[in-house]
């Protein structure tokens, strides 16, 4: 089954967000949206959650599910802004409680902030299923990036988030809490044993070096011949190297702070104070 895939590339976060659709029908996800989020004034606006929605509307689809790859260090998502004027469950990955009990303790949350996942409305683990209308999704659990990491297999199409990117810019880094080289390599093991025409759609684009184009569709079979870091059958000893030496030049991703806190929960605002204001942490030296 081919699922149409409509991609909506964000130039602020460098984030694309996909709403894929059953072939014959109206049903669809949408996969890895974004908030807009000013860091500087703490202001936050719908922008690019509004392209989504006027697509599906103008469509005239319907939202079964909205999909978190994994809890985003770079962006803030609008999950729940699209919840409430679309409908769908959210769904992330179960590992979702090892990154809440991690960053629970860095914000310093307390125990009102609940560690058990229950801030979505579906837990997926390796070899899961659901659908999307009459079109079957799996769940591959794809950790590296982050424990919590997924890659939705939809009909012929991979939706795998941050763990590889476009073949000419690589794959991602593994140096936040929980995450190892080592876990990505296989995990991208798993990826690649997918049939070689199998469309990868990946989290984001940076434009690698040479290429004047922002790029997010490619195939197993061209990551596995071209992939800058994992092509040509790397081995894990050279990719281990590799990654932790490139993760050690890294800085942290602008948006670190707000994205944690807030993605942590689904992609709500940390619970507003008794004046009705919602405050962000800075944890110093935590990261």
């Amino acid at each position: 089954m081919t699922p149409k895939v409509k991609a909506f590339f964000d130039g602020q976060t460098f984030t694309v967000s996909y709403v894929v659709q059953e072939p014959e029908g109206s049903a669809c996800a949408i996969i890895d949206s974004v908030l807009d989020f000013d860091h500087a004034s703490g202001r936050t606006t719908t922008h690019a959650a509004d392209k989504v929605a006027e697509y599906i509307g103008s469509e005239d689809l319907k939202v079964e599910w909205i999909l978190e790859s994994h809890v985003h260090a770079d962006h803030l998502s609008a999950a729940p802004y699209l919840q409430q004027k679309l409908g769908g469950k959210i769904g992330i990955g179960a590992q979702i409680v090892a990154v809440q009990d991690t960053f629970g303790k860095v914000f310093n949350e307390g125990t009102e902030f609940q560690r058990d996942g229950s801030q979505f409305d579906a837990l997926f683990s390796e070899g899961d299923s659901f659908h999307i209308g009459q079109m079957r999704g799996d769940v591959l659990h794809t950790p590296g990036h982050t424990p919590a990491c997924l890659t939705y297999v939809i009909g012929d199409a991979a939706f795998v988030g941050d763990t590889l990117f476009m073949p000419d810019f690589g794959t991602a880094r593994c140096d936040f809490p929980g995450g190892s080289s080592k876990t990505l390599f296989e995990s991208i093991q798993k990826i690649l044993s997918l049939p070689d025409e199998t469309r990868i759609f990946v989290g984001h684009d940076y434009k690698a070096p040479g290429r004047d184009e922002y790029a997010w569709e490619t195939t197993v079979g061209e990551q596995k011949a071209l992939n800058v870091h994992i092509g040509q059958g790397r081995s894990i000893e050279e990719f281990v190297e590799m990654r932790d030496a490139r993760d050690a030049t890294l800085a942290m991703p602008r948006l670190i702070l707000p994205s944690l806190q807030v993605n942590m929960r689904a992609g709500q605002m940390p619970p507003a104070d008794e004046q009705g204001d919602v405050f962000l942490k800075v944890p110093i030296n935590k990261l």
